[in-house]
């Protein structure tokens, strides 16, 4: 079986190392040695001034809402995993959607002004991809307007923009560390700010609001991240540059032996160093899509339509008309990506997806 990712496991020995640590000091979690030694490598690593690491992606999106303080209408991109839309939800805002560039599926910056009412407190767009958004843009709309501004990074861990980390962006940015992400912890995520009044917020806020252990400073909730988690994160880190070199290496490959296939890839934005963390290509029409899926699940290859439906059709939202994120949405797929995908299997893959579309 091909599936569309796999994560990434480090020799079982180097993993097995820092078991063995956690087993001598019996600190499982509660911010434990593991988990501060990831946050400062990661902080050096990205070179970033802040960062936290909580639980998952999704906790990181609702604390950084929360510890921004927003109410009222958020806008946001339909063209993302829900976590972005639900969290928006979750924490009492209203989402309202803005439709999606059509060269490199992010927010596109020419259609929020007019999305922009008295009730707008802040912009939430996504990285997707890990192709950048137009961040220029979205900055001076943003102030322009006094609106915070949190990127949902998921996917961008390596991803630079002008030469910075593009997790470097916006009031707030988040990121999952997730099994399926090239740089993940088995489950995890992680907020980044430039500002220090709004991390220790947000310190406060993954721990119960715990100020000492009779004391609090504001409500909070159970973001944290255990010893274990972080481990395997440490372990994964060493690797890092590997990892993203050869997720280069293959998409160059899917582009090589994908070149006669009737399909396009989004258009990665000026001045963005890529991650490669997927490989989506997008069809003439859904029915192509579906044909294509079919041959290749019938070959014991799993891709996936990565973001399908558009979010803008959540039974729990109001669907303000998303034309551009609707098309994209039931057009793309992405194909199998992950460290030890070899060539044979991806000659496999275009094979099958050639011979579909041009014979069958």
């Amino acid at each position: 079986m091909i599936p569309v990712t796999k994560p990434y496991l480090p020799p079982v020995e180097d993993y097995q190392k820092y078991i063995q640590g956690i087993w001598q000091r019996q600190w499982l979690t509660n911010n434990g040695p593991l988990v501060n030694k990831l946050e400062l490598k990661l902080k050096n690593h990205l070179n970033i001034d802040h960062f936290l690491y909580l639980g998952n992606g999704t906790v990181a999106l609702q604390i950084a809402i929360k510890a921004l303080g927003l109410k009222g209408e958020i806008i946001t991109t339909p063209f993302s995993y829900v976590a972005t839309t639900s969290s928006i939800v979750w924490e009492g805002c209203k989402p309202v959607f803005v439709d999606i560039d059509e060269e490199t599926l992010n927010l596109d910056p020419e259609k929020i002004e007019q999305a922009i009412t008295a009730e707008t407190t802040a912009i939430i767009a996504t990285h997707c991809f890990g192709n950048a958004c137009d961040i220029d843009s979205i900055q001076n709309i943003a102030k322009k307007y006094n609106l915070k501004v949190i990127y949902d990074a998921a996917h961008c861990f390596g991803t630079t923009y002008k030469g910075k980390s593009i997790l470097d962006y916006g009031d707030v940015s988040t990121i999952s560390f997730h099994a399926t992400k090239l740089m993940h912890t088995t489950e995890g995520g992680g907020v980044i700010t430039k500002d220090p009044k709004i991390v220790k917020r947000m310190a406060y806020m993954r721990n119960f609001g715990h100020d000492s252990p009779f004391k609090f400073n504001g409500v909070g909730i159970n973001g944290k991240n255990s010893e274990f988690h972080a481990a395997m994160g440490l372990c994964v880190l060493e690797n890092i540059s590997e990892i993203l070199e050869r997720r280069k290496e293959q998409s160059k490959y899917y582009d090589v032996i994908l070149k006669n296939l009737q399909v396009r890839k989004p258009t990665i934005t000026e001045n963005c160093g890529y991650n490669y963390a997927y490989y989506p290509i997008i069809f003439e029409n859904k029915e192509m899509v579906v044909k294509t899926q079919k041959a290749l699940e019938k070959n014991n290859i799993f891709p996936r339509r990565y973001f399908y439906p558009s979010l803008s059709t959540l039974d729990y939202v109001e669907n303000p008309g998303t034309p551009v994120s609707d098309k994209i949405s039931s057009s793309i797929l992405c194909l199998p990506l992950y460290y030890d995908l070899s060539a044979e299997e991806q000659d496999f893959i275009a094979r099958i997806m050639i011979r579909t579309q041009n014979y069958e």
